[in-house]
C-alpha cells in the first residue's frame, strides 16, 4: 500500500518538476510586432464629432481640429 502512495507522490513531484521547467513564449520584440490598421468602415465609424478633443484633422469627422477641438468652420477665431 505504502508503495501506492510513494509512486503517487513521484508522479506529482515529476508533474511539478516539468512545469517548472517549461519557459513562456517570448513576447515579440517592437519591430517584429505587426501595427494594426483599421478597416475604411471602422475609420469612418470612429471618427470624432463637432466640438471633442482632437489632437489632428483626421480624428475629426469634419476633418478640421482647430485649437485642439474638432470645428465646423475654418477660421474660428
Amino acid at each position: 500500500m505504502w508503495h501506492l502512495k510513494l509512486l503517487a507522490v513521484l508522479m506529482i513531484c515529476l508533474l511539478l518538476v516539468g512545469q517548472i521547467g517549461g519557459s513562456p513564449v517570448p513576447e515579440l520584440s517592437l519591430a517584429k510586432r505587426r501595427l494594426r490598421r483599421m478597416t475604411p468602415f471602422w475609420r469612418g465609424v470612429s471618427l470624432r464629432p463637432i466640438g471633442a478633443s482632437c489632437r489632428d484633422s483626421a480624428e475629426c469627422i469634419t476633418r478640421l481640429c482647430r485649437k485642439r477641438r474638432c470645428s465646423l468652420s475654418v477660421a474660428q477665431e
